[in-house]
């Protein structure tokens, strides 16, 4: 190369080439929480999806993780179900615990979405065009939904499929399907 060589100083990194700092867990947050927080914080940061404002809803989510493992862990080793003894003979019953981690795996999922931590839901968020990310991460404001558009074929009990023509073999009226 002829000339000058470059100086490191005057060169702008790249945005993917650029650290993002992890935030500290919680302080409230338990062992296991804490380990999700580790495990997953640094990937959510360099997608730029744990801002500050971010990072309750995120522990929350770490401490449902832990509590998904510890109620499987429980279910492996005591059963989901335990049998009793009825007037109609014996029947078997779920053990608390199995409703437990139900409900841990339904705020996992929830929380998941939010962060884009699904393929579809990163897919959503990733959208060219839509700034940073769609949803909550988008810096850019949105324009209003219409009342009553559902994907251009209704506005104000108006089917405009019909109003242009298209179904010109069916008869006007209330649109059934």
């Amino acid at each position: 190369m002829r000339g000058q060589k470059p100086k490191l100083d005057n060169v702008v990194p790249m945005k993917a080439d650029q650290t993002v700092p992890v935030p500290e867990a919680p302080d409230w947050m338990s062992a296991e929480g804490r380990d999700a927080w580790e495990r997953l914080a640094p990937e959510l940061a360099a997608k730029r999806r744990l801002d500050p404002t971010y990072h309750d809803p995120f522990a929350i989510y770490c401490e449902a993780v832990a509590d998904v493992i510890r109620f499987t862990g429980d279910i492996a080793a005591f059963g989901s179900w335990y049998e009793v003894e009825t007037r109609n003979g014996r029947q078997q019953k779920k053990r608390a615990v199995w409703g437990q981690r139900q409900d841990a795996i339904a705020t996992m999922n929830q929380l998941a979405a939010r962060f884009g931590m699904t393929p579809v839901d990163e897919a959503r968020m990733d959208r060219p065009g839509t700034g940073r990310g769609g949803g909550q991460f988008d810096d850019r404001p949105r324009p209003a939904h219409r009342l009553g558009d559902h994907h251009g074929r209704r506005r104000h009990g108006l089917d405009l499929r019909r109003a242009e023509g298209i179904f010109r073999d069916r008869p006007a009226g209330r649109c059934r399907g």
